[in-house]
């Protein structure tokens, strides 16, 4: 069996999309450090954080010796009156991943308000366009040549288990399995890969204090702020059990690239070092448990 593949994303370096989230580091800063890093392909990262003309993109990616893994698309998806705003967006955005190599597109259902502190509750007919409307783009995606999967994601309106579950249910799209998002939403990651190896189509991977989790889950810490305190730690620093998800997803002959994955936010005032720290750590501790996977076969 072929060794894992490994990927960055900039949201480990603080780029997000969400408005005040922080400090955003330039491109050539993020891409530059994922090339010393010994990172060989990226996600694609918020809108407009790279460039969104395809030549554009492959051109600087190339520069860094990077591929393009894929990119992730928050979108309302359970509202009738933007369905066809949401489906045109994902057909360029998908269109522009193709365009550079991509593999992946990585939807959430967003939930239309700003950040990811606030969830109202969806009817059962808002929920029955959310499964239409991710069918619609990822028949789109695949016109692409792009598989679709279903990130649950806090703020989202698919969070929490029972969710997860109901969309497992009711979709016949692959999950991009995140280890922190699915912890913090009460899903044991680690599980879910058991019962589910045949819906695993792509994986972030996170490691999470699980006491910060516990308050993000009670609703008595908003997910920034809790993503301030420092909720997301590397690999191995955690309550993730990090070891036995690669392995068994590996067992499970998932062909696909772990993305490494960790929400991070910059104070404006905040050394720019950090999170290439961060990550070089998170990548030492995901090299012994590949070297592990090398050593059983």
């Amino acid at each position: 069996m072929t060794a894992p593949r490994i990927a960055g994303a900039p949201i480990s370096w603080g780029v997000c999309e969400v408005p005040g989230w922080g400090r955003v580091l330039d491109a050539n800063t993020v891409l530059g450090e994922m090339r010393e890093l010994g990172l060989r392909a990226t996600e694609l990262g918020p809108p407009d954080y790279l460039p969104a003309e395809p030549s554009a993109l492959r051109e600087l990616l190339d520069g860094y010796g990077l591929g393009l893994v894929g990119g992730f698309l928050a979108v309302v998806l359970h509202d009738t009156d933007v369905v066809a705003a949401t489906v045109d967006e994902a057909d360029r955005v998908a269109g522009l991943l193709a365009s550079a190599g991509a593999e992946v597109l990585v939807l959430a259902a967003a939930t239309g308000l700003d950040g990811y502190d606030e969830r109202p509750e969806l009817t059962d007919a808002q929920w029955r366009t959310l499964i239409d409307t991710s069918a619609r783009i990822r028949d789109l995606a695949a016109g692409h040549g792009l598989r679709t999967v279903l990130h649950p994601h806090v703020g989202t309106h698919v969070e929490r288990t029972a969710e997860v579950e109901r969309f497992l249910a009711d979709s016949d799209l692959a999950l991009c399995l995140d280890t922190g998002h699915l912890l913090i939403g009460g899903t044991d990651p680690v599980d879910l890969a058991r019962r589910y190896p045949h819906r695993i189509g792509h994986v972030h991977l996170k490691d999470v204090r699980g006491d910060i989790a516990d308050q993000v889950r009670a609703g008595q810490l908003g997910y920034a702020d809790a993503v301030g305190k420092g909720m997301y730690v590397p690999l191995g620093d955690g309550d993730v059990d990090i070891a036995a998800l690669v392995r068994l997803v590996h067992d499970a002959g998932y062909p696909g690239w772990f993305v490494l994955e960790q929400d991070t936010a910059l104070a404006t005032d905040a050394p720019t070092q950090g999170p290439k720290q961060d990550t070089a750590r998170s990548l030492d501790h995901l090299d012994k448990i590949v070297g592990s996977l090398s050593d059983a076969s």
